[in-house]
């Protein structure tokens, strides 16, 4: 089953979608602080629709018109990140608000079960702190 456009991709399907080996996404992470996917729990990556628009930028950038790293930065610079992302995205379907890129992802609220469960849960992990900070405080004492 395919994924949405929306969807967020773990790094070895972004770097099957921009073309190039996950070592360069690492690489570009570095050297583009624009280039910034999320991380969760032990450091595995996804990115947003928003990110893969400007890795293809990037790489065509780099790949295709013979840019350097430092000439995509003066051009990021110079022309903000909705000037770079029309080269990873000419139809413009991916959307970027003034120099922050817009993520409209579905949010549905939680269902009434879901609801219930949330809060129990959130009941438990308040009452483990209160006895966590129950002993802290015996033991500072």
């Amino acid at each position: 089953m395919a994924k949405s456009p929306n969807a967020f991709r773990s790094i070895s399907e972004a770097a099957d979608e921009v073309g190039v080996p996950q070592h360069v996404l690492r690489f570009w992470e570095t050297k583009f602080a624009f280039v910034a996917p999320m991380k969760r729990a032990g450091g595995r990556r996804f990115y947003r629709p928003q990110d893969l628009v400007l890795l293809k930028a990037v790489k065509r950038l780099l790949h295709d018109e013979g840019l350097t790293i430092k000439g995509v930065l003066r051009l990021h610079k110079e022309q903000g990140l909705k000037a770079l992302a029309r080269y990873g995205d000419p139809g413009g379907l991916v959307s970027f608000d003034g120099e922050e890129a817009v993520a409209v992802p579905e949010v549905r609220p939680p269902s009434g079960r879901a609801t219930v469960r949330l809060r129990q849960a959130l009941a438990e992990i308040e009452g483990a702190r209160a006895r966590l900070d129950a002993v802290l405080m015996r033991t500072a004492g």
